[in-house]
């Protein structure tokens, strides 16, 4: 308490005096070295802001500890960590807020059927849009996600959302992962999703289409999921001024943070990238 007092500017006798504390003991304990605790607390606390920093200042106490246990070899409990974060005034960015059931009506066939976990890559993917605005204008960006590892596997971003906007975001998942027929590709019943040539590119992948509930966003919760922590940590954190900008702020956010470094804790805390390096190693027998 009289530590905090004192580095709040506050004199050292006075707090001594209104605390009931001897002056002489004071001067004592401060000239005491620091024990292995507090020196390993200090040490931590260097990395958490390194690992907080690293995250672009969105990252709380569990993705810190998923950093530091899994990429850094350190040992600490998550409440250590929240706990030396909360010390240091460092803090993460809030989670989405959990998406409110809307009801609707059922228009066409839903394969999904809100099961988005899958055992293989390229089973089943989820596309959505979102915007954004600038002071040129909004900007829409088209994601595809490959539910097995939540990674980016096709996007593409524009200033208008129509059909060309989901199509080229489709082609270039569709050419990055050469998927094996069969695979589905799950939206909404927008109509750039609904529109044929979408459909065209879906079927000519041998691949099939799937619409969710019209209205309902738990249907299509696990891209919804993905908007809300993009709406978080990159889209509402500045203003953008023109679309350039944040084009490239988007591109990086998807590719180099999302896909390469960014810890989901339904990956056992791995980014999506290393999930997928992961699971193709071979599992060694029990």
């Amino acid at each position: 308490m009289i530590d905090r007092l004192v580095d709040a500017g506050l004199p050292a006798k006075v707090c001594c005096r209104v605390l009931g504390v001897s002056s002489p003991g004071y001067y004592k304990y401060r000239a005491r070295p620091m024990s292995p605790t507090q020196l390993r607390r200090q040490w931590l606390t260097g990395l958490i802001r390194e690992v907080h920093l690293a995250s672009r200042g969105t990252y709380g106490s569990r993705r810190v500890r998923a950093e530091l246990t899994i990429g850094m070899n350190v040992e600490v409990s998550v409440r250590l960590v929240a706990i030396l974060m909360s010390n240091a005034g460092i803090y993460g960015l809030p989670g989405p807020a959990r998406i409110r059931r809307i009801r609707g009506i059922v228009t066409a066939d839903d394969l999904v059927n809100r099961r988005f976990a899958r055992q293989r890559p390229n089973e089943l993917w989820v596309t959505d849009i979102t915007e954004h605005p600038t002071r040129e204008g909004k900007v829409f960006c088209c994601c595809v996600m490959d539910t097995f590892s939540r990674k980016i596997v096709g996007w593409s971003i524009d200033s208008v959302q129509n059909s060309t906007l989901v199509v080229n975001a489709l082609d270039m998942a569709i050419k990055n992962r050469r998927p094996e027929p069969g695979g589905v590709v799950h939206a909404d019943h927008g109509v750039q999703f609904t529109s044929w040539s979408f459909g065209a590119k879906i079927r000519s992948a041998g691949l099939m289409p799937s619409f969710g509930t019209v209205g309902d966003g738990l249907d299509n919760a696990m891209i919804e999921s993905f908007w809300s922590s993009m709406q978080i940590e990159l889209l509402n954190r500045k203003k953008w001024r023109t679309r350039v900008e944040l084009a490239n702020a988007m591109f990086d956010y998807i590719e180099i943070f999302h896909n390469r470094q960014r810890r989901h804790s339904q990956l056992g805390y791995l980014a999506p990238n290393q999930f997928e390096i992961a699971s193709r190693q071979p599992q060694l027998p029990a």
